[in-house]
């Protein structure tokens, strides 16, 4: 972006990059859900936003749209985890403990895609009226 120094904009492709990563290996574990495909799309799309962005080429509109989706979802799952399920029992073990921890585990999950969609969404759309 216009304005960002050098280290800047490295700093960010980082972080894209990062992001990259930990929603490609997000969709790979999915393969052993009971309900792979919608938990492998909506980690697809952080993926794919998190690509574009690498690219430069990010329409600000798809990490919103991927990010609303995930905060929504995260609300659906919210009443279950929240005062529910002790935040440190998502890292106690590998393996799924109970339904409460998967399901926490499954809305920060959430949670994260949407925060960091928020953040591509954000960076594309002033990008976007810079170069127009």
């Amino acid at each position: 972006m216009a304005g960002e120094g050098r280290a800047a904009r490295a700093a960010w492709k980082v972080a894209d990059a990062l992001f990259l990563l930990m929603f490609v290996f997000s969709v790979i574990v999915q393969v052993n859900d009971p309900d792979p495909i919608q938990w492998m799309a909506i980690y697809g799309a952080a993926a794919i936003a998190c690509l574009l962005s690498l690219m430069g080429r990010l329409p600000w509109w798809f990490a919103v749209l991927t990010g609303v989706i995930a905060l929504a979802w995260a609300a659906t799952i919210a009443p279950r985890v929240i005062g529910q399920v002790p935040f440190l029992d998502m890292f106690a073990e590998f393996e799924m403990k109970d339904i409460g921890v998967e399901e926490s585990r499954e809305m920060y999950g959430l949670l994260l895609i949407g925060g960091w969609m928020a953040v591509l969404g954000h960076r594309s759309f002033w990008k976007e009226r810079r170069v127009s």
